[in-house]
């Protein structure tokens, strides 16, 4: 039952991706480990701290990318208003890329998996003349669409996940990467009747950072960009045989204050999640550093919680949530 599962890579060993604007550039505090095959159902991305213990992307990794102190380890200090204003950003999908990765929220430690549909791979078809993503395509840690609460912009509820990023930059990043994002603004999907933002935002260490501020430098130094991205999440359902995307305020994009408001209002919400004061329905809220949470879990289960997972060929003696229940009780 403990077998661990082959390793296949780890990442790319320290990440070089939380980092501030240049020339100033910090080791990454994360890494991430492969377990299963690639475009398999077994595959999952998990993470781990600088320190080598597992963590949860979803709740474990701040925020706000501007803390002095982090899990115990300090930072140095940011350099201008404009890094203070940063955020983590998970990377879930590389730019050009199909496979639909992302945050397993209802699994203990929220690995990275491919979506499935149909009990088949799921890979997003290409839009024309695109090919894959367009962004590099994330999310925001510690935030959390309510599924239960309507959103006050648009009068329909979250989609029970965390907050979607396509990061515009310059470079093509990597699956688990964790970067530092300034936020430029927001496009609010209605996606089956549910909520969900999609926040523009661009690696605060890309070469072009410096000129983005605000959505309509955006429109400015890359005309087209914001107008396919609409296209995009409009259409790339079609090829299923679903119906067009629909988005509020007829598609229109909002600036960066509005979209620093729906982050905060995102960010209330994991709190009450992972402190239990909300219903959280599936989602697994186990951590390794809210440890007030009543799902805070030691790094020793953590470990515990990834080695108990089979490998393909064996029989699954119990499944990760079960084990969870077992080492807490």
């Amino acid at each position: 039952m403990r077998a661990l599962l082959p390793l296949l890579s780890v990442g790319r060993g320290w990440r070089v991706g939380a980092a501030a604007l240049p020339p100033r550039r910090v080791m990454s505090l994360y890494r991430t480990e492969e377990l299963g095959h690639p475009r398999s159902k077994d595959y999952r991305l998990f993470f781990k701290h600088v320190a080598g213990h597992y963590i949860s992307p979803f709740h474990d990794i701040p925020l706000k990318a501007d803390c002095e102190e982090e899990h115990g380890i300090p930072r140095k200090k940011a350099r201008n208003d404009e890094y203070k204003a940063s955020f983590n950003m998970v990377v879930e999908i590389p730019r050009w890329t199909n496979a639909k990765m992302e945050i397993a929220t209802e699994e203990p430690l929220n690995p990275i998996k491919q979506d499935t549909k149909n009990g088949r791979l799921r890979y997003t078809p290409n839009i024309f003349p695109h090919k894959g993503y367009i962004w590099n395509y994330g999310a925001l840690p510690q935030t959390w669409e309510d599924p239960h609460l309507k959103d006050k912009s648009t009068n329909c509820c979250g989609d029970n996940d965390p907050i979607d990023v396509c990061e515009i930059g310059s470079k093509v990043l990597s699956r688990g990467d964790v970067v530092h994002v300034k936020i430029l603004g927001t496009l609010a999907l209605i996606d089956q009747s549910e909520t969900d933002w999609k926040i523009i935002a661009i690696n605060v260490n890309d070469p072009e950072a410096e000129k983005f501020h605000d959505i309509d430098d955006v429109k400015k130094f890359k005309p087209g960009y914001l107008e396919a991205t609409v296209n995009w999440f409009r259409l790339y359902k079609v090829p299923d045989g679903k119906p067009e995307n629909k988005f509020a305020f007829n598609g229109e994009f909002k600036n960066k204050a509005f979209a620093l408001e729906v982050i905060n209002s995102a960010h209330e919400h994991w709190k009450e999640m992972v402190m239990k004061k909300c219903d959280k329905g599936a989602i697994s809220c186990v951590n390794v550093h809210i440890c007030d949470s009543p799902f805070h879990c030691t790094t020793e289960e953590a470990r515990s919680l990834v080695e108990s997972i089979p490998t393909p060929s064996m029989s699954k003696e119990s499944s990760v949530e079960e084990v969870w229940h077992f080492l807490r009780n």
